[in-house]
């Protein structure tokens, strides 16, 4: 892909005109989260935001898919294409508008209670602001610019918060976004990270799930030294990987080995002859699913295990999907300064820098493509929690600066 030139710069603080009414991006976020979603439950919510973006001028289609190889799902997104007139950048708006299982403690409607600057609900921060900022950006900018230089497709996505990101992997997968020069994913960077608003993150950490499976021998728990306990082997390796020597990436920082897990059964009175360590092991720039085998296996032998085991990364839908590889972007590439520029007019403030530490779709579109894949969203708190919220006011000002920077990429 080749670099775009730089764009013109911002306007000076206070120069930005309000476009877009924060009374509208309140009101069609309030709509979605009024909507159920959790994963693998998203088809009305999809099919509201079709709706709503066919009656607000732009073209949306329900791009269907089925794993059949794991979960046998079949899943929808919302995907629409703006082409422009002339040729430029091909920009990418992902958001998801799946959410997490509705947990117990809350004390406000999970479907939308309003509270001031703030809206209380299951997916409110994470990631229907996100969306709402997509949709009502979008719209504004198909209103307002019949003729521009370049492309938008704007991608709505299910199974984000599922196991394996089967939406935005299909939509990858399908050729949808082949032809990517950027990605913006409206995720809620401040909310995440715990900074003021705006944050902007420029990567983010990988990961894999994947597990160890040991073998041992049974025998009676009266006699356990007649017998090679599986499940003794599984405790020992999980001791060994607090000692991993990570890689250190200057932005990333480390990563991390979880144990999320130990199984074993011996019955009522043996030895367990079979035991399970499953773990999620998060990497940087310079690991890879080979080094994880590698740190386990050093494990292995720091525990002095002598039994047979075996290394089993998740099965997965597709190869692409196997896991989610780290990525960087750097701060010098035009579309990135054309986004913190847009920030700045928008905000009047200076976005902080951060990198994210977990996973998400933005790992499948920042490795993926071979393009940059920037996050910046809204903020709040208690994402996957009881109570979650979102500030709307960070709300209106991330539709706006999608929106503007989508003017300084496609009409310069």
């Amino acid at each position: 892909m080749a670099d775009h030139p730089i764009f013109p710069p911002a306007q000076q603080k206070g120069e930005n005109k309000k476009m877009i009414p924060k009374t509208e991006v309140t009101e069609l976020l309030q709509q979605l989260v009024s909507i159920k979603s959790e994963y693998f439950h998203e088809d009305d919510i999809m099919d509201f935001a079709a709706d709503w973006l066919r009656r607000h001028g732009l073209p949306a289609q329900l791009h269907q898919y089925h794993d059949a190889k794991v979960t046998n799902f079949h899943g929808k997104n919302v995907f629409s294409l703006l082409p422009g007139s002339l040729p430029g950048p091909v920009i990418c708006l992902n958001g998801h508008l799946d959410t997490v299982q509705r947990c117990g403690g809350w004390t406000r409607d999970p479907y939308g209670e309003l509270d001031g600057d703030r809206l209380y609900g299951v997916g409110a921060l994470d990631m229907k602001s996100g969306c709402a900022a997509l949709m009502a950006a979008a719209a504004h900018f198909a209103a307002a610019h019949k003729t521009f230089a370049g492309t938008i497709k704007l991608a709505l996505v299910s199974d984000e918060e599922g196991p394996y990101g089967l939406g935005t992997n299909a939509l990858i997968e399908d050729g949808y976004l082949s032809d990517v020069d950027f990605s913006l994913i409206t995720e809620p960077s401040s909310g995440f990270d715990g900074k003021p608003f705006p944050d902007v993150c420029l990567g983010a950490r990988g990961g894999y799930g994947l597990e160890v499976r040991f073998y041992g021998k049974s025998a009676h728990a009266a006699n356990p030294e007649k017998g090679h306990s599986a499940l003794l082997d599984a405790a020992k390796v999980a001791q060994a990987l607090e000692q991993v020597d990570y890689i250190e990436d200057p932005h990333l920082g480390k990563g991390t080995c979880c144990v999320v897990g130990i199984s074993a059964d011996g019955g009522a009175c043996s030895v367990p002859d079979y035991a399970v360590l499953r773990l999620f092991w998060h990497i940087v720039v310079g690991e890879s699913p080979e080094t994880i085998v590698r740190e386990i296996e050093k494990a292995v032998q720091r525990a002095g295990i002598t039994g047979r085991y075996e290394i089993c990364f998740r099965e997965a839908p597709s190869e692409g999907s196997r896991g989610f590889m780290p990525y960087t972007v750097s701060p010098d590439k035009p579309m990135t300064i054309a986004l913190l520029d847009s920030i700045r007019q928008v905000t009047g403030k200076e976005p902080s820098i951060s990198y994210f530490s977990s996973i998400g779709d933005f790992n499948y579109l920042g490795t993926r493509l071979g393009a940059p894949a920037i996050i910046f969203g809204a903020d709040g708190e208690n994402y996957h929690s009881s109570d979650e919220y979102v500030e709307l006011s960070s709300v209106h000002q991330t539709a706006e600066a999608v929106l503007a920077f989508l003017e300084k990429v496609l009409l310069s």
